[in-house]
């Protein structure tokens, strides 16, 4: 090679070195930092679909119902992790929800370890479970313990609220630009650093902070707050609830107090939200302690400023980067939990189950949640890490909590995915034990689904007594005309047609099976006789799944 020609060369190759570098440096930031962009996710992201007010959590592209379970609050160090995903098997759960402590990604300001979400990652891949990420940021129960030291030394700078008597609460005041920005930054990390690394899409869904509000006072009355409280409401919210402008007392009167802190609370975390969904757009939740569904007085005798049923259209008016608003269920009493899934049912609003009891009396309820269409529900703290909420202490936690649970996730876990694309296309009812109702009716329009608890296999001229404890529960998939798919527990299943008065139901075909890996129905045998004479009678220790064909005579 002459020289001249060798000169040429190197002169090209020169030039298309600076091309090169040029093209990148004007390349989209997102883009250059991530070898995980969307262009080479191999998985579409998780999505949450909408069709005519119904939902589904949408999983490398499927319908996914998700079947949780969530970890005691400190369970997610690497030292403790291993009790988590053996109590997961163990429950047969597909999801596992876990904190994610903003003390620990940023001990240092400014520096982000991600060390435990890599591990966190990692793990639950080799365990074959997904991820519900639980960003403890500014607020954990109203309260700010999970914040790094650096905030909770600085108290000038990083406010508590002051309650109407001048004293400091141990809540976090809404009114900290300081906070607000560093909580911005650390959200923004972890869901960049999420993008980066999350190729297999094990992350499902993140909720943005932790039951949010303020406990020991109605309002922030620092200085700041009560400059803004002095002032006129803000138009996007006096539009959206259709009210006249005014000040927050002139406009909201005695609710003034109260609605103040939530569009305060609901505005910070959407700014927060809104961060760091910018850098990677997963669905996002904000999960709300509750009040008492039928007799729920004023706050503070709840949680204020939070997003209870009274203030759900306000957070859907001031956090529009939030998919979800998501009750937090501790209340066992049948009434009050049914009351709560119809408060936060909504056609602007997925049903999301991310927190109930881990009492053995929860865990009927799946069926119901699954019956009103919920994409998601997870009973708290059912880890083996030997701590528990509940008074009976550790042991009894490791010996009975697992088990109720366990039961019904064993069942319904292999047919998720036909109950999530059912609820989509509102072919799913669903139904658990009410204690003071021993006979309950689904409506498919043609059939009227009857389900009955405390019968015994053999018989129909008793009238049903209920089950003790009360913990049956069935979920009913329409397959076709005529053709239903049944599961569940300790309860009858019967059908009256309602297209055909003074006709009664006939058995077509009542078939046990399974579905295999790709989809397709495996019978094990036919029910007839004993089986069918008096309904199909699903037992509380068995894991049956029925496929039925009916007609009339």
């Amino acid at each position: 090679m002459t020289r001249s020609r060798f000169a040429g060369r190197t002169a090209l190759l020169a030039g298309m070195v600076w091309f090169a570098m040029e093209t990148l440096t004007a390349m989209p930031a997102a883009i250059c930092q991530s070898p995980a962009s969307e262009a080479t996710h191999s998985r579409p992201l998780p999505a949450i679909a909408e069709k005519d007010g119904r939902y589904a959590l949408m999983v490398d592209g499927k319908p996914y119902l998700m079947l949780g379970v969530q970890a005691n609050n400190s369970s997610a160090w690497p030292e403790y992790l291993g009790k988590v995903w053996l109590a997961a098997e163990q429950l047969h759960a597909n999801t596992v929800e876990l904190p994610i402590y903003w003390e620990q990604l940023e001990a240092t300001p400014g520096k982000f370890d991600f060390s435990v979400v890599d591990t966190i990652l990692k793990q639950a891949r080799e365990h074959h479970v997904r991820l519900v990420l639980l960003w403890f940021g500014t607020w954990k129960n109203g309260s700010s313990h999970y914040t790094p030291e650096w905030i909770k030394l600085d108290q000038d700078k990083y406010p508590f609220d002051v309650n109407k008597d001048g004293k400091t609460v141990d809540s976090p005041s809404p009114f900290s630009p300081a906070r607000l920005e560093a909580d911005k930054n650390a959200f923004r990390a972890l869901m960049g650093h999420l993008k980066r690394v999350d190729d297999q899409r094990t992350v499902l869904m993140v909720q943005v902070e932790n039951e949010a509000g303020e406990w020991g006072g109605v309002r922030d009355y620092g200085p700041e707050a009560e400059k803004a409280f002095a002032a006129q409401v803000p138009e996007k919210l006096v539009t959206g609830l259709k009210k006249q402008p005014g000040t927050w007392r002139q406009v909201f009167g005695d609710d003034a107090d109260e609605t103040f802190q939530a569009w305060f609370i609901a505005t910070y975390i959407e700014q927060v939200a809104a961060a760091g969904k910018a850098e990677y757009p997963l669905p996002l939740y904000v999960n709300a302690a509750l009040r008492d569904p039928f007799h729920p007085g004023k706050a503070p005798s709840y949680e204020s400023g939070a997003p209870t049923d009274n203030n759900i259209d306000l957070w859907k008016i001031a956090a529009s980067s939030i998919s979800v608003v998501a009750p937090d269920i501790y209340m066992p009493e049948y009434a009050k939990y049914m009351k709560t899934i119809e408060q936060y049912k909504r056609k602007d609003n997925p049903l999301l189950i991310p927190e109930t009891g881990n009492a053995p009396a929860y865990a009927r309820y799946v069926y119901a949640a699954i019956g009103q269409g919920a994409i998601g529900w997870a009973p708290f703290g059912l880890d083996l890490s030997r701590y528990s909420n509940q008074t009976e202490g550790p042991e009894a936690m490791e010996a009975n909590a697992l088990k109720p649970f366990a039961r019904q996730y064993e069942l319904l876990g292999p047919i998720e995915g036909k109950l999530a694309e059912g609820n989509l296309e509102g072919k799913v009812k669903g139904t658990s034990e009410d204690p003071d109702n021993h006979r309950q009716t689904l409506d498919f329009g043609r059939w009227q689904a009857v389900v009955t608890y405390g019968m015994p296999s053999f018989g129909n001229w008793m009238q049903p007594k209920g089950n003790t404890p009360p913990d049956g529960g069935v979920v009913i998939l329409e397959l076709g005309p005529d053709e239903f798919l049944i599961a569940g527990h300790h309860a009858r299943v019967d059908f009256d047609p309602t297209f055909a008065p003074g006709k009664k139901r006939l058995w077509l075909k009542v078939e046990e099976g399974s579905y295999d890996a790709a989809g397709n129905w495996k019978m094990a045998r036919i029910w007839n006789g004993d089986q069918t004479d008096y309904g199909l009678n699903l037992k509380s220790d068995e894991n049956v799944l029925l496929k039925v064909r009916m007609t009339t005579f």
